[in-house]
């Protein structure tokens, strides 16, 4: 099932300068529970708690968490006083004293580029708060945006139900409507199937028939009759579709479980298709196994 969630946390950096975090949920289907996680090096800590709280809450599926911040420019310190806090300056005026030491040695050497210098370690004095604050915000808001994504989750399960449930009623119609008719199909096929019977058989024969011929010709057609009978079919056609209906209006993890059921409701269609003593059997049953194919595509992204 897919899903999607984000929110966000302040996290103060000192000196009057607050970061806002954003941290981005996203679920995608997959048998299994997949986790991925792409945090600043300021969230990493807070990975494994993420972790444990997404298996406490899911059971599968592809789950990314992402998380970003940024200084907040409207917090207590301006955005001039935030920038000009981040230069070290005595580390800037000893990179330039290195470089004119260097340059005495090698003249052709070029001089620092900007991208250099605001690279170099110690450089850029960026508040970066305390690692207990990033955690703690880190966990709040991702736990606010697994609980939006599980928000998300559950209204697509519902629209998912009300699909499945569409198609489950639409098979029972099909089945309903052609199960008091098999009779009659196999008493017509019974009688056709005697009829070209006796009729080869007169081919060959000068006089009437004898009568353990025609015992023979109605054992048979009783035999072939026992082979196409599909009440069977019909009984557990009818059985999967109530333990479908039954999973539906339940609770807990129904993915795995109802994919099986399609399994079976596939396997009796099958059979329906292979028993079928008429056109309108035919139709029924590959008509069937089409709903059973939208079924089975469906239960993929249910959990």
């Amino acid at each position: 099932m897919t899903g999607y969630g984000s929110a966000s946390r302040q996290v103060s950096l000192g000196a009057g300068v607050v970061a806002d975090l954003q941290v981005e949920c996203r679920a995608v289907n997959s048998r299994f529970l997949d986790l991925g996680f792409r945090l600043p090096d300021e969230c990493r800590g807070a990975e494994p708690l993420l972790r444990e709280m997404v298996t406490q809450a899911l059971a599968r599926g592809k789950v990314e968490f992402r998380a970003a911040w940024r200084i907040n420019t409207h917090s207590g310190a301006s955005a001039k006083t935030a920038s000009e806090s981040t230069l070290n300056r005595e580390r800037l005026a000893s990179l330039q004293g290195l470089q004119a030491e260097v340059l005495k040695t090698f003249p052709e050497a070029g001089g620092l580029r900007m991208a250099d210098l605001l690279r170099w370690p110690g450089v850029v004095n960026e508040p970066r708060g305390e690692e207990e604050g990033w955690i703690s915000a880190t966990v709040e808001a991702a736990k606010a945006a697994l609980d939006a994504l599980m928000e998300s989750r559950a209204a697509e399960g519902k629209a998912l139900v009300g699909v499945l449930s569409a198609i489950t009623q639409q098979m029972g119609t099909i089945i309903q409507a052609l199960e008091p008719r098999i009779p009659d199909y196999v008493v017509q096929y019974q009688e056709k199937l005697s009829a070209r019977l006796a009729e080869a058989l007169e081919g060959h024969s000068s006089g009437p028939m004898p009568t353990e011929v025609l015992d023979r010709i109605r054992q048979e057609v009783v035999l072939y009759a026992v082979k196409i009978d599909v009440a069977e079919e019909f009984a557990r056609l009818k059985t999967h579709l109530q333990a479908v209906t039954t999973a539906l209006k339940g609770r807990g993890p129904v993915g795995k479980r109802l994919d099986f059921v399609m399994q079976e409701l596939n396997r009796e269609a099958n059979t329906l298709s292979s028993k079928s003593v008429s056109e309108e059997c035919t139709a029924a049953a590959l008509e069937l196994k089409l709903l059973i194919e939208q079924m089975r595509e469906q239960v993929q992204n249910l959990e």
